[in-house]
């Protein structure tokens, strides 16, 4: 297991076995615990696995503690001590002195077990956001925890049974949400969440959420100062650390905040990495280099090509399940490049969730009041969106009218579910053979996902919409892929944006600062506007796509129909071949643009050829 994890800690491994001896009691647990160690902090005396003073308590922590030089001097106060400088063995003397509540004072990114011998019982935990991954396999007495799918199987434990629910949620969403995994009996930890294990049970528990209400009675500037408080200490306490780091830089919003605040902050020139490509339509340099040179910051690029995607395989065994977001391949680049020079990368995830910076959310808000016109002029409206030409061009103008107007009728779960979606549930209707619809129970879908957005009323729509994305698409799409993207390169990712006290703070203040008229993450921007020029801060969001569609009908072409349109995956029973069939020709061709379509079918099959050869229905 821990050979398969060897990228995620190539600094050092230890293990240890309690329980095990022949004269140990019926009563009592056999247990292992194994670790890789990237070292960030303590470079020589934290390793792990790590015991408190009588071995009483050893935990295996993957992540950083921020406060834990605050949180030690607090300890150390309270009468423990310490022989190490390591942030692990704060969280050690923290559950000495808190038991399971000591989750409850960690400000960071992890996902740690701790073995408590004398209650004869296993604690594990994930951070608030869900930056670090934690998966588990538990049947008939046997448990094993990981934090990839790969290093779980090598338990011996797991029969490698597709999860035919999770595989409709895969093709819906593009990831796979918590707690199912692609295989039955493999289960994701949820973000904040906890799992306490005994002889006798099994219990997991939610320890931290997002509060929306009641709004903070701050004005503009009031809110523009705290902001700027605790986003200034978010970054300051990420710079903790024994080895260089630098910065991920698009030259957006978020990530031009993180650099400029670090360089305010640093005494020498930060390293910033930037990916792109090619294709001018999608690429972000030229923003990027604006922020460089404002902040004289040591700057690097890398630039995508067709003929990168040799990575996939690569890609696959890491995440592997199936995960249909292809800016995975930009992300593992930039790591990559990153990890030449530094071995921890400041980001700016979690700005979008928290201050509304999707334009799903605005688009949101005119489909409630389109909703509002008189049915007649609706209809006038759908008729015409009929006429509009279907593009090829997934930035067309016309076809993004058309595709507003297609949802815009739908309520509110219904449109979001259809505009962030790969395939609907019509679409899928004709795609499931009967085989595979038969094996597919009821899970709703829209239930689950339009549960935020239907079960808080009180709550302005904007505010359901961020809460869907913190609770789904943020931990199980978004972090997924950079944790995986970077530790794939060993590269330590950090992101200041998503500190539990600064996510809180943007949740409660009222949305007119989050989302203003057409203006999306207005506070931030008006708290950015004193160092970043308003042409960076208030340009088009760009996000890290990709141009896969274009690859797919070029140089990517043999792999798609090769490999989708393959004999064995025709004949695994799941979809309809000649659906298939005519999708992936209707795409090659430029027909029509199923990108996301053909690329959640392609990372569907190669995951297969790489994990379950002989899967089918």
């Amino acid at each position: 297991m821990l050979s398969k994890l060897e990228h995620r800690g190539p600094d050092d491994q230890g293990v240890f076995f309690d329980g095990f001896s022949k004269n140990s009691e019926n009563s009592k647990l056999s247990l292992g615990l194994g670790h890789r160690r990237l070292s960030i902090i303590d470079l020589h005396s934290g390793h792990q696995p790590m015991h408190n003073e009588d071995k009483t308590v050893t935990i295996v922590l993957n992540g950083e503690i921020y406060n834990y030089l605050e949180l030690k001097t607090e300890l150390q106060k309270k009468g423990h001590r310490f022989s190490t400088t390591s942030d692990t063995e704060v969280v050690i003397h923290l559950y000495e002195e808190y038991g399971r509540k000591c989750v409850d004072f960690l400000r960071g990114m992890f996902a740690f077990a701790i073995w408590d011998s004398r209650a004869q019982g296993l604690f594990l935990a994930r951070d608030r956001a869900g930056k670090k991954p934690l998966v588990y396999y538990y049947k008939n007495g046997l448990f094993a925890f990981s934090s990839e799918i790969a290093s779980l199987l090598e338990s011996g434990f797991i029969s490698k049974e597709l999860d035919q629910n999770a595989l409709d949620y895969y093709l819906s969403l593009g990831y796979i949400p918590a707690p199912l995994t692609i295989f039955k009996n493999v289960y994701k930890l949820s973000h904040a969440h906890t799992l306490f294990l005994t002889r006798d049970k099994l219990e997991i528990n939610r320890y931290w959420d997002l509060d929306y209400t009641p709004k903070l009675a701050l004005s503009e500037p009031e809110s523009e100062r705290e902001l700027a408080k605790i986003l200034e200490e978010s970054v300051r306490i990420r710079l903790r650390s024994d080895v260089p780091l630098g910065a991920f830089l698009s030259g957006g919003v978020d990530s031009s905040a993180i650099v400029s605040l670090m360089s305010s902050m640093s005494p020498q020139k930060v390293k910033t990495f930037t990916i792109g490509f090619e294709e001018k339509n999608y690429s972000e340099l030229r923003y990027a280099r604006t922020i460089s040179k404002l902040f004289n910051t040591d700057h690097h690029e890398f630039v995508v090509k067709p003929d990168a995607l040799h990575i996939l395989p690569l890609l696959v065994e890491r995440y592997g399940e199936p995960y249909a977001d292809s800016s995975a391949i930009p992300s593992y680049y930039v790591s990559r490049e990153t990890r030449k020079f530094v071995t921890v990368a400041l980001n700016g995830d979690g700005g979008d969730e928290s201050f509304a910076g999707y334009e799903r959310y605005h688009a949101m808000l005119m489909a409630e009041r389109y909703r509002s016109l008189p049915r007649a002029l609706r209809a006038i409206a759908g008729s015409m969106a009929s006429c509009l030409p279907d593009s090829a061009d997934s930035k067309n103008t016309l076809r993004r009218i058309r595709r507003f107007l297609e949802a815009a009728t739908l309520p509110a779960d219904k449109r979001y579910l259809r505009w962030i979606g790969i395939w609907s549930q019509h679409a899928k209707e004709s795609l499931y053979s009967t085989a595979f619809k038969s094996k597919i129970s009821s899970n709703n879908l829209e239930s689950k996902m339009g549960a935020f957005i239907n079960e808080m009323p009180q709550v302005p729509l904007v505010d359901r919409l961020l809460k869907t994305d913190v609770s789904n698409y943020l931990p199980y799409d978004l972090l997924v892929k950079v944790d995986i993207a970077s530790m794939a390169n060993s590269l330590e990712a950090r992101s200041p944006l998503l500190d539990h006290k600064l996510m809180e703070f943007a949740a409660r203040l009222p949305v007119q600062y989050k989302l203003k008229g057409t203006v999306k993450k207005y506070i931030l921007k008006k708290y950015l506007e004193k160092s970043i020029p308003k042409q960076n801060l208030y340009r088009t969001k760009m996000g890290f796509a990709m141009p896969v569609g274009d690859w797919l009908r070029g140089k990517l072409k043999d792999l798609v129909t090769g490999t989708v349109l393959s004999e064995a995956a025709l004949q695994r029973g799941y979809f309809n071949p000649q659906t298939v069939k005519t999708i992936v020709h209707d795409h090659v061709s430029g027909k029509k643009d199923y990108t996301y379509q053909v690329w959640s079918l392609l990372m569907l099959e190669l995951w297969h050829q790489q994990f379950l050869k002989e899967g089918r229905v």
